[in-house]
């Protein structure tokens, strides 16, 4: 069983930057990738970008290549998302997810562990 808990939202004007922590409980969290995904109200969760468990490669969107960068730190149990040059059309709840598979997964189904997602808004 792994918990995770999202911080660091809030709001910021466009152009500026954002970084998400999340903390994962338990002693395993290394044998997971995480990803980060976003839902904005009335739209479906999208994903955002992932990170592997031990590499630690790294896949985006397109919609935040270049902008949002992922990391983890394994012995503080945590993942980032570092988020710069932000857009209004970036504001959503933010969730953080862990998923015991080794290949690269974007969509939610294959994630088996969610935090409860921390709000970001950007505002123009």
């Amino acid at each position: 069983q792994v918990q995770l808990v999202e911080s660091g939202g809030g709001l910021v004007q466009a152009g500026g930057s954002l970084r998400l922590s999340c903390a994962a409980s338990g002693r395993t969290f290394s044998t997971y990738a995480m990803a980060w995904f976003r839902q904005a109200p009335g739209k479906e969760r999208e994903f955002v970008g992932t990170i592997s468990r031990s590499v630690g490669s790294t896949s985006y969107a397109d919609s935040v290549k270049g902008r949002f960068t992922i990391s983890r730190d394994n012995a503080k149990n945590t993942v980032y998302l570092q988020m710069n040059s932000l857009k209004p059309e970036d504001t959503a709840v933010y969730y953080c997810a862990a998923s015991r598979s080794i290949v690269v997964r974007t969509t939610p189904e294959w994630y088996d562990y969610w935090g409860q997602g921390t709000q970001v808004t950007v505002s123009s």
